[in-house]
């Protein structure tokens, strides 16, 4: 999370929160947000996770417009006791982390321009809403974020923020879950991506891995393209169950006297689904 600013900008209270002003979007932001849900609502039946179609449905997302954070915190506090607040872009790790243990949700409170329905870098209101809130009113992976939060400021404590920050990226920006035999979408990078919500399901290219808390945090990624591994969990209850249980200070420090692994990596012992012929990534460094 590379930000440059260390205090609230102006206009923003002490935790770094602002006011939506939802009446300030423009019919043409609205018509983005339409445009990127009308497309990927389409797309994710079959392949998200149960848990995050319900969570489209309790959250009435389907309502056209950008969301009023609100009305959409009042439904999500009543499924699952979390509230979604405006921010006006990256915070600090420590603000980050007591927002999520405090069960309050940071959202980007700007959207990306027509011309950019594919790709963005910073983090807007579609990937923060659309691709975060509906997993957040799942009850247990809504004490999953909680968990993680309450971790992350312990991890500022032992210098590991690195590691920690893997086992977001890889569950909950891009992780898959197996149901009834089959893997599923519930990682926001994904769902909030057409093209990454076809390629990390359907392509050839990337590792599917078996999910291993270790492992995980040894394993670096990428910001700026499609994953070359997805990590699969068995279930939300799994994935809760490792973290609550996993004392994470002896952890980083055996962490520390082993090498990260590239992105593309498979090792001996990894229990592989799919094993990647990296022809993607290949084509990318040839270009």
């Amino acid at each position: 999370m590379e930000i440059t600013l260390d205090r609230p900008p102006e206009g923003a209270a002490a935790d770094w929160t602002i006011d939506q002003n939802w009446d300030r979007f423009t019919a043409q932001e609205h018509a983005v947000w339409d445009t990127l849900f009308e497309r990927q609502a389409k797309l994710l039946p079959g392949r998200a996770s149960r848990a995050w179609l319900r969570g489209l449905d309790v959250l009435r997302l389907s309502r056209p417009g950008i969301p009023d954070f609100r009305e959409l915190s009042d439904r999500l506090m009543a499924a699952t006791g979390w509230q979604v607040v405006a921010v006006p872009g990256l915070v600090p790790d420590a603000v980050f982390f007591d927002h999520l243990a405090n069960r309050r949700f940071v959202a980007g409170n700007f959207i990306r321009r027509a011309d950019q329905l594919d790709y963005l870098q910073e983090p807007d209101v579609f990937h923060d809403v659309f691709g975060h809130v509906p997993m957040l009113a799942d009850p247990v992976f809504a004490d999953y974020m909680q968990a993680y939060g309450q971790g992350g400021l312990r991890s500022l404590d032992f210098g590991a923020l690195h590691k920690l920050a893997r086992l977001y990226w890889y569950t909950v920006e891009f992780g898959l879950v197996r149901e009834d035999g089959d893997l599923r979408i519930y990682g926001s990078g994904i769902v909030s991506s057409h093209g990454e919500s076809l390629f990390a399901l359907d392509d050839p290219s990337p590792n599917r891995i078996g999910f291993d808390l270790r492992r995980v945090m040894r394993t670096r990624y990428r910001i700026d393209d499609y994953q070359q591994s997805y990590f699969v969990i068995p279930s939300f209850e799994e994935l809760l169950h490792r973290t609550l249980e996993t004392d994470f200070a002896p952890l980083y420090a055996e962490l520390e006297g082993l090498d990260d692994l590239d992105p593309e990596t498979v090792l001996a012992d990894d229990r592989v689904i799919t094993r990647g012929t990296q022809a993607y990534a290949l084509a990318k460094r040839r270009i």
